[in-house]
Parts: structure tokens; sequence; C-alpha cells
């Protein structure tokens, strides 16, 4: 498959999960480049760096750079390497952090980090990469936002406003930005089979729960939502912008 033919993507947070998932799959669908962008090199999850398997796999070229999605820096130097490979034409936000909160206990620094992390950190990865793009004739960014961004959670309170957030910032980017030829959409994962709670454990209980909720009756896998990134990042979408891609087994559609 050659959807991604001639493209160079970014994408923050890529060396594990959902990042890995979308990164991987750009690759099989024949990126010209992948920079991976993130704190670290090591996957959650085990297994060789992304960047090292997508070059040893496929004809991808890829390159890691060390991101910290809060600091504005980084953002610029991850998405100036794609200069290396003519520029960046996808850009995705995928970086971000989660855990569960008890709204009456949340403190002003755990409030700061996550939203730095979820909600800024896409403001100015899409600024900085937009900025770029409008010199290249244009362009797709894509926002890894969550199921949590489009209905609340007592739960999450935190995580849900932030991802609400940034559903928010993907439509405003998308009216902002189409003159420029540069589309801006979101996707929303459900429960995808990932270690961004580290090594949190899930009961069986809680497990078998969640498993009853979503039609499909299984955990979503990161290639899965890498897929629909593609999708996003080609032509395919040549007309599409705007728009929240909810990919979760069918859980949101009776809940």
């Amino acid at each position: 498959m050659s959807l991604l033919d001639g493209q160079t993507a970014v994408i923050t947070g890529g060396s594990s999960g959902i990042g890995r998932g979308i990164a991987r799959e750009f690759a099989d669908h024949a990126a010209k480049a992948v920079i991976v962008a993130d704190i670290q090199q090591a996957p959650k999850e085990g297994g060789p760096p992304t960047h090292e398997q997508i070059e040893q796999e496929t004809d991808t070229q890829s390159t890691f750079v060390n991101c910290d999605v809060t600091n504005r820096a980084d953002l610029e130097t991850a998405v100036d390497t794609a200069d290396e490979f003519g520029g960046i034409d996808v850009m995705v936000n995928n970086a971000g952090i989660w855990h569960p909160d008890d709204f009456l206990e949340v403190t002003e620094d755990d409030y700061r980090q996550l939203m730095a992390v979820n909600l800024e950190g896409t403001y100015f990865g899409s600024q900085i990469a937009a900025q770029r793009m409008v010199e290249h004739d244009g362009g797709s960014i894509i926002n890894i936002s969550s199921i949590a961004g489009l209905f609340g959670n007592g739960n999450w309170p935190t995580y849900s406003a932030s991802k609400g957030g940034l559903t928010m910032l993907t439509y405003s980017l998308a009216h902002k930005l189409a003159d420029d030829e540069i589309r801006v959409n979101a996707i929303h994962p459900g429960s995808i089979e990932t270690k961004i709670a580290g090594d949190q454990e899930t009961s069986p209980e809680q497990v078998a729960a969640m498993l009853e909720a979503i039609p499909l009756g299984r955990y979503g896998q990161p290639e899965e939502i890498g897929g629909a990134a593609v999708f996003l990042a080609s032509e395919l979408a040549s007309y599409v912008t705007g728009e929240s891609l909810v990919v979760d087994g069918g859980w949101t559609s009776w809940r």
C-alpha cells in the first residue's frame, strides 16, 4: 500500500502505544519519512525503538528526536527535522498523559501538568507545523483526542477537560487554516491496549465490565488508530477537515 507515498510526518509521543502504532502504519503505507518525537526512545511495551524498527522493516526513513511537548523549542526541533526529508506534510499531535483523579483533590500542579501535555503541547505543535505547512502549500494536522473529549467522565475530569479543549481546538483550526490548504482533524480512541497508565493494574472485573460495554467485545490496538490516521493523512480524505473520527469499537454509539 502506498497511500502516503512521498509524505513526511512528525508524530509526537511516537515511541510507544498509539504513537508507535501510527508511526508503523505510516511506514507500512510508504511514507517517505517518519520523525518519532518523544521523551524516550524505548517503547513502554518493549521491543526495538520505533524508528529503528521502521528502518529495519520498511523502505521508510525514520529518525528519533528527543521532544518534550511542553517545551516549544523541542517542538520546533522536531518539526524542523522534517526539513531533512523535504519538509513536513503531516503533523500528528499524539503525546498525552492520563490518570484518574478525584476532582475534590486535584492540585494546581496536577491540573497544569496534564493541560500542558495534552492541550498546550497540541496547540503549539499545531502552530509550529502550520507555519511550515503554509510555506509548503498545505498539509494535514491530526490531533489524537479521546472519547473523553466528546462527553464528560467524573472519574477523570481533568483529562476530559483537556481532551474537550483539544476537540474544540481541532474545529477552530480547521476553520482558520482551510484557506492555506491545511486540513485539521481529530481521532477519538476508545479503550486501546497501551501502557498510557504505566504499570497500573486493571482487575479482571474491570476488564470484564469494559469489554461488556464495547459492542465489538475487545480492546482496540494501536495499529487500528494508525489506520484511521493513515486515512486522514492521505488523499482519500482530501475533502475531510474539522471532523472527529471515533475509533472505539462502537462504545459511544449506544452509551
